[in-house]
């Protein structure tokens, strides 16, 4: 892995890009670039985070070649049910995959590691109970929901009839609105998850909506699994009917999904997978998130999921005693917002002049922001990934000092162009 900057010791990567520049100089020269922009760049986003060398030596092992179309036994029959041959020793690493999640979340919920990434996992999850024109309760991309808890412009708010629930002044999911919203549109599903809320989920509260209204309860913890994980948030297992997460962001494993249900929804969400949403599942990448599965099952997880939290406490706090506004006040995980709307910039603005000294985070939208997601109010800010590479408290409260400079200039430069 990468310690604090400018320190780096990640031979894999040194030898991989010479290995990929011996046969293609244009794409070899590319990724040594991007190498070389992760190795030196503050990185701030929440959605990234750094994955060991066994994690990326397994996602570029013989096992990417392998076609393995179905699962390793019809759990349903006890039969293979492969559509290829020579599965043996995948059927193992995926049969392996799975029990070492189930140890992971301490959970005898059934789980399917096939999905390619968050969005596949999540579109197989509403496909296993929904039909198209279904009512799903979620919250909105603007309030710090995902594309797929309902955009116009993602295939959630096209197949499904999507209504939200607000936050209320303060950027808190506003429970008593979900409820009253809950018992108005009888939705058939309710969706909690985020990736840009930094309080604690009320899984309790929402799985008791569900219930008396008799909607499907599904959780989508993609950015706080790690936490879930660690002890560091409230765990959705045993209240929620399925969940699902992708298995980089705070997990730090390689770019896929997962989907966690009730052993009683099993046959439903491995047939939403495949054959309906997938064909063959990547071999490599599940050999990947068996091995991040294992790491996340040591004492030093845990120790590194409440650095992150930790860390991005004290950056939030710092933002708030140099004068700016966090949205909530403060955070309880990996993330936090940046306020920006009493500035003439924008967060893309911010985000574009980052790039320029070193510091990577994304450009965010804010609860009733008035400009549009390509230019938005505020920016995202993660800890994950800079507590991988080393980075405590004081080197946060640096972070904010830094990025409070460049804001103080932004804010000079469109003060002379009034």
């Amino acid at each position: 892995m990468l310690d604090k900057v400018g320190n780096d010791n990640n031979n894999y990567n040194k030898d991989n890009i010479k290995t990929i520049k011996e046969s293609s100089p244009t794409i070899g020269g590319l990724i040594e670039k991007e190498y070389l922009r992760q190795s030196n760049n503050i990185e701030l986003i929440a959605s990234e985070n750094y994955s060991s060398e066994a994690i990326l030596a397994a996602c570029g092992s013989c096992l990417s070649w392998k076609y393995a179309e179905g699962y390793p036994t019809d759990r349903y029959s006890g039969s293979e049910s492969r559509y290829y041959g020579g599965t043996e020793f995948v059927d193992q690493i995926e049969e392996y995959c799975c029990n070492k999640w189930r140890e992971v979340f301490s959970t005898d919920y059934h789980v399917n590691v096939q999905p390619h990434s968050g969005s596949q996992a999540n579109f197989a999850a509403y496909r296993a109970f929904l039909n198209p024109g279904d009512t799903i309760l979620a919250m909105t991309l603007d309030n710090g929901g995902h594309l797929t808890h309902g955009s116009s412009v993602n295939f959630s708010g096209t197949l499904y009839n999507m209504v939200f629930y607000n936050v209320d002044d303060n950027g808190y999911i506003n429970m008593d609105d979900v409820r009253r919203k809950a018992e108005e549109l009888k939705p058939n599903l309710i969706l909690a998850g985020a990736s840009a809320y930094s309080r604690i989920l009320d899984f309790k509260t929402f799985a008791e909506i569900a219930k008396s209204v008799g909607a499907v309860f599904m959780v989508d913890m993609a950015h706080i699994a790690g936490l879930v994980a660690a002890g560091e948030h409230p765990s959705p297992f045993g209240l929620a009917d399925v969940i699902t997460t992708t298995t980089h962001k705070t997990l730090r494993g390689p770019r896929g999904g997962m989907i966690f249900a009730r052993k009683e929804l099993a046959k439903k969400i491995d047939s939403a997978v495949f054959p309906y949403s997938q064909g063959g599942p990547l071999m490599h990448i599940i050999a990947g998130k068996a091995i991040c599965a294992e790491e996340a099952c040591q004492p030093d997880f845990r120790k590194y999921i409440h650095q992150v939290v930790m860390n991005c406490k004290a950056c939030s706090d710092e933002f708030m005693k140099l004068g700016y506004k966090v949205v909530t006040g403060g955070t309880d995980n990996h993330v936090f917002l940046l306020d920006l709307s009493d500035h003439a910039f924008t967060g893309r603005d911010l985000q574009e002049r980052l790039d320029t000294v070193g510091i990577t985070l994304n450009k965010n939208t804010i609860p009733g922001d008035k400009r549009s997601p390509r230019q938005t109010s505020g920016v995202r800010i993660g800890s994950a990934p800079m507590t991988t590479r080393g980075f405590d408290e004081d080197d946060f409260r640096r972070v904010a000092a830094r990025i409070d400079e460049v804001i103080k200039e932004l804010d000079a430069e469109f003060a002379e162009k009034k």
